[in-house]
C-alpha cells in the first residue's frame, strides 16, 4: 500500500506502508543510530514524535520480548529507507513490522531517509503527516501540522502508581526515581549496584520523597518541553534545598537546572542517536554517548555559585553535564545507560552510589 510524508514545510516524500496504515501527525525528528531501534520505539521521550532512522537498513534483527525500555512502544511514526523483510538473530521472536501493526504504528519504507533527514537538520525538527489516502488536500493538512503541538507529554508516559523493583543481590540504598518517562536499563543499573529502587510517579511531592525513607533520589529522563512541568520544577527545588543525594539524566538535568535558576532553550534539530562525542571537563576524556534529546540547558545562565558545567558535547559546545556546588548533587543530558560506549559513562552510576555512600545508612 503506498504511504505519503507531508512535512510543515510543504516537501512530500511517497514510499510505501508498513505497520499500522492509521493516519498520524507527530513531530518529526531523525536519528543516527545503526542499532537499537526497539529501545527506541519503547523510550517514552519519543512520546508525540514521528522518527527518521538515518541509517538505511532497518528491523535486520527482529524484535524481542527483553529488549523494551518500557511496557509499551511511545513512538507515534517510523519512516526508513529500507525494512527488512525477516529478523536474523537468535534472539528474534518477531518481525518489526508485525511489531508496529501490533502496537498501531505508522510507518513509511522506500523513503528517501537521506533527504529527509538533511531537511530536518538544516530546517529543524517540525511537524509531519504520515497517510495512506490516496488522495488528500494539502492545505488542510498544512493548517492541521501548523495546529499540532507536543504539549503534556510526562503527564503521559510516567507511572500512575509507586512500582518497586529489588536490587539485584545485597540491598545496599533504597533510590527514588522520578518517573519522567524513564528508560528500564537505568533502573537496572542501579539494581545491579545493589540498589532496590521505587519507581514514584512525576508529581509526587518532595515531602514524601524527603521523609527518610530513600536513600538518594534520582531524575529520569523523559520527553517534552521541560519549560512547561511548573509543578514539577517547584518540587525538584524543594529537594535541591535539602541534602538527599540527587542524580538527573536527560530531562532530570534539564529540570533540576530550571528548579536552580538557569534556562533552557531549543536546539534546532535535536541529539538523537547513538554516536555522540562528550567530554569530561574533569576527566579530560571523550565519551561516545547515546542521546535524545530536543533542549538544552543554557551554559550561560548557569550560575556559577550553583553549579558548574562539567561536561560538554564535542560538536556544538552544549551543555552536556552540571555538578552542583551543594553536596552530591550533579546531572547529565546524555544517558549513562545507554551502553553507547558501549559502557564507558556508567562510571556516573557509580559516583551516584558513593554520594549514598557518603550520605550514610537512611
Amino acid at each position: 500500500m503506498k504511504a505519503t510524508l507531508i512535512l510543515a514545510n510543504g516537501s512530500v516524500f511517497s514510499g510505501i506502508s508498513i505497520g499500522s496504515t492509521s493516519d498520524r501527525i507527530c513531530e518529526m525528528v531523525f536519528n543516527t543510530s545503526m542499532t537499537g531501534y526497539q529501545e527506541i520505539l519503547t523510550d517514552p521521550s519519543y512520546a508525540g514524535q514521528g522518527v527518521v532512522m538515518s541509517y538505511p537498513l532497518i528491523g535486520n534483527y527482529g524484535v524481542n520480548s527483553e529488549d523494551n525500555e518500557s511496557s509499551r512502544p511511545w513512538v507515534e511514526a517510523l519512516v526508513v529507507r529500507h525494512l527488512s523483510p525477516r529478523g536474523s538473530n537468535f534472539r528474534c521472536e518477531d518481525t518489526l513490522d508485525n511489531y508496529l501493526k501490533k502496537h498501531d504504528i505508522s510507518g513509511i519504507e522506500n523513503v528517501d531517509t537521506r533527504a529527509l533527514t538533511k531537511i530536518l537538520r538544516s530546517q529543524g525538527s517540525m511537524n509531519g503527516m504520515l497517510t495512506c489516502a490516496e488522495h488528500f488536500n494539502v492545505a488542510e493538512i498544512m493548517e492541521k501540522l501548523k495546529n499540532y503541538k507536543v504539549t503534556g507529554t510526562v503527564e503521559r508516559v510516567t507511572r500512575k502508581e509507586p512500582e518497586v523493583f529489588p536490587a539485584y543481590g545485597e540491598e545496599r540504598h533504597h533510590v527514588a526515581m522520578m518517573d519522567f518517562g524513564v528508560k528500564q536499563n537505568m533502573i537496572e543499573c542501579l539494581r545491579r549496584r545493589g540498589c532496590k529502587v521505587t519507581a514514584v510517579p512525576a508529581f509526587t511531592k518532595a515531602e514524601e520523597l524527603l521523609g527518610g525513607k530513600y536513600d538518594g533520589v534520582m531524575l529520569s529522563n523523559g520527553p517534552g518541553d521541560p519549560a512547561e512541568n511548573v509543578e514539577i520544577i517547584a518540587e525538584l527545588k524543594k529537594l535541591y534545598e535539602s541534602d538527599i543525594p540527587l542524580f538527573g539524566v536527560c530531562l532530570g538535568h534539564q529540570l533540576l537546572a530550571l528548579a536552580t535558576g538557569a534556562k533552557t532553550g531549543r536546539l534546532a534539530y535535536g541529539h538523537r542517536g547513538g554516536n555522540h562525542p562528550v567530554r569530561d571537563l574533569e576527566k579530560g576524556r571523550v565519551f561516545i554517548t547515546s542521546q535524545n534529546h530536543g533542549y538544552m540547558v543554557l551554559s550561560e545562565s548557569v550560575d556559577p555559585a550553583v553549579a558548574e558545567v562539567s561536561h560538554i558535547n564535542v560538536n556544538d559546545g552544549t551543555c552536556e553535564g552540571l555538578r552542583y556546588k551543594r553536596p552530591n548533587c550533579f546531572t547529565t543530558q546524555f544517558h549513562p545507560e545507554a551502553n553507547a560506549g558501549p559502557k564507558d559513562t556508567e562510571y556516573l552510576f557509580n559516583r551516584f552510589i558513593e554520594s549514598m555512600d557518603q550520605g550514610g545508612a537512611r
